[in-house]
This record gives C-alpha cells, structure tokens and sequence, in this order.
C-alpha cells in the first residue's frame, strides 16, 4: 500500500514537472511572438515597432516631391504643412501599425495611399497647372468659401456660439459632431476651438491618421484595415463588393459622396494622387493593388447630414 502510494505521488510530481516545462517553453514561445520594440520618440513600446519605421523609408526628399508645390506663392497655406509635423503626428500611430505593418513595400504603399487621400483633399491643381495637377496637395489647410454654417443639432456635441465648423485639416473635417468626437480622441477641444486644426500642422495631421484608423462605427473596419490586409468582409460585404483595397478606404472614409456611383472625377482624382505618389516613392503605380476603385461599392454607412466629405 506505501509503495503504491510512494509510485502514484513520484508519477504526480513527474506529471507535475512535465506541465511546469512544457508551460515554460510555450511561455517563452509566446513571449518571444509577444516581443515589444523601442525605438526613441518615434516608435516605442510595440510589436510594429520592431519593424522599420517610416523615417526609414520615407524621407524629407520624398515628402518635398510629392508637395512640390505646397509652399510657392499661391499655395493658400503656404508654409504651414511640413515633413516634421507629418512625422510628430505618425510616430502617435506607429506603434499601432500605422506605417509599421507589413513588409516594406506594404508599409511604403499605406504611406502613399494614407497621403494620396490627404493630397487629393488639399489641392489647387488643375489641368494646366505648373508641374501638373498632382503636384499641389497640401495646397489648403482650410475650406475657403464656406457654403453652409456645418452646424447641426446635437446633444453630445452641441455648436460653441461662434465657432465654425467648415472643413480644416488635411483629411478635411466638417460639421461639429466630427469636430466634437476627434477633439475628444485626440484629448484636444476642437469643438470650442476648431480653428486648431488650421493652426497647428502636427495637429491637423494627427486628426487626419486617427481617422486612417479609427473604424467610423463598432464590426466594421479602420481604412487601415481594409488596406493593410486586417479585414476579413463578410458575406454581406462581399455581396455589397465591399473588398479589401484602396478602394473600401474611399468608401470609409466618404462612404457614397465618392462610392457607389461609378468613376466619377472624385474618385478618380483620389486614385489617382495615389498613384501618383507610388511612382514618387519608388513603388510603382503597378503595385497599386486589388480593388483599387469604388465605383460599385455599397457605402459602408449611407451619407448623413452631417457627413464629413
């Protein structure tokens, strides 16, 4: 009776060892995958961080060719946007994969498609312009001729008497429910002051990449999602021809004011600032990717009233 119960208590401990090893090494395996990386101000903290950065592979000289035209004369907010300010406000989102997922080449072309939206959106280029059309983003850092006072009825963000809330910015932001819900992301009081947006460039940019990767509504994707690779769409979505690519960007980002509706010269121009800024990079336009357009996409979320666009 003793030896058996000396034999039962060596193999429990026997057994016991056997898990407390095998714990210990699925423990450093998954340790090991879990690894975190610091790289200084820019990127710390993170598992993208271990991964090249964007000062890696994009530079000043870059930055300058894609906005070659941003800081002559006419150029409405000349001397405002920077390469400095672009990459203060990055480094905020490096660690949660903005610029950082991927393989080079993936993370070079989120870049080009993240910046082909904000070039799009902040040009004065037109057909005959000096150097071309594509060659004016950053142009603007604010709307000029307000058509409309953007300010709706709302409870959790109501109008600040006196405030406007046009477009600001370089994904450029309306109406104050947006103002409102970015101010409280970014920790900033951009209802009471929206004019910050056109004030401060690390700032504008910021609120620009939080909007890259911050999904508009709970089960549905960041624009960083959809073209890094992270989204997975469902039946419904396929069936809407809501696929992963520049295009759904499109769609998250200004739903039905640009998707839904063919090619028109809205999207177009979008797609083609993107392009633009690949050849820029070294990329290619030829690695642009799948599903590249929105012209047939359902809009993940309809236009409202008070739509950013």
């Amino acid at each position: 009776m003793g030896s058996s119960r000396r034999v039962s208590a060596v193999v429990l401990l026997v057994v016991v060892v056997a898990a407390l090893a095998v714990t210990g090494v699925y423990g450093k395996e998954k340790k090991k995958k879990e690894k975190i990386c610091n790289k200084g101000w820019e990127c710390s903290g993170s598992v993208y961080c271990c991964n090249e950065t964007i000062t890696d592979y994009f530079q000043v000289y870059q930055f300058e060719e894609l906005f070659s035209k941003r800081n002559t004369p006419v150029a409405h907010a000349n001397g405002f946007w920077d390469y400095q300010s672009f990459i203060t406000a990055a480094a905020l989102y490096e660690p949660l994969g903005f610029g950082t997922t991927g393989e080079k080449q993936i993370k070079m072309k989120e870049i080009a498609a993240f910046l082909g939206h904000v070039g799009s959106k902040t040009s004065c280029g037109y057909g005959v312009a000096t150097g071309g059309p594509l060659a004016w983003g950053l142009c603007y850092n604010h709307e000029l001729s307000p058509s409309q006072s953007y300010c709706t009825d709302s409870y959790v963000y109501p109008c600040t008497p006196g405030a406007e809330y046009y477009g600001r910015g370089a994904l450029p932001v309306y109406w104050n429910d947006n103002y409102g819900i970015i101010g409280e992301a970014l920790k900033v009081d951009l209802l009471s002051h929206p004019e910050y947006l056109e004030q401060n460039a690390t700032l504008a940019f910021q609120a620009a990449i939080w909007r890259w990767m911050t999904p508009m509504k709970k089960k549905q994707p960041s624009a960083h999602d959809v073209f890094v690779g992270n989204w997975k769409p469902t039946k419904n979505d396929t069936l809407s021809k809501r696929l992963p690519g520049f295009g759904a960007t499109m769609n998250i980002l200004y739903s039905d004011l640009v998707c839904g509706q063919g090619f028109i010269d809205s999207m177009n121009n979008i797609i083609s600032h993107y392009q633009y800024y690949l050849d820029l990079m070294g990329v290619g336009r030829e690695q642009s990717g799948d599903n590249l357009d929105c012209a047939e996409q359902a809009a993940f979320n309809p236009t409202a009233p008070t739509a950013t666009s």
